[in-house]
């Protein structure tokens, strides 16, 4: 499945969690990753994430697609090429 992670997450958590995305995604803006996971590996990405951050004040979205036959993507402005998936 393809999936958009976001998260809002405080200064102190930030750079555990920005490591932890990076494992299973791409990086495409501060705190915005991309890519194609399974549902094994999109389960053990939302396990480590719940063990970083604080519940009351940071925030976690996550944008599951079954095909992307029917979606597009347009970058308006420079766009980061990094591929960060292992």
């Amino acid at each position: 499945m393809w999936i958009i992670l976001t998260y809002d997450i405080s200064v102190k958590r930030n750079s555990k969690a920005l490591k932890i995305c990076r494992k299973y995604l791409s990086h495409v803006q501060k705190s915005v990753f991309e890519g194609e996971v399974t549902a094994n590996k999109l389960d053990r990405l939302k396990h480590e994430l719940a063990n970083v951050i604080d519940y009351e004040n940071d925030q976690i979205a996550i944008y599951e697609f079954d095909t992307l036959r029917y979606s597009a993507k347009e970058v308006i402005g420079y766009q980061i090429t990094t591929d960060n998936v292992l």
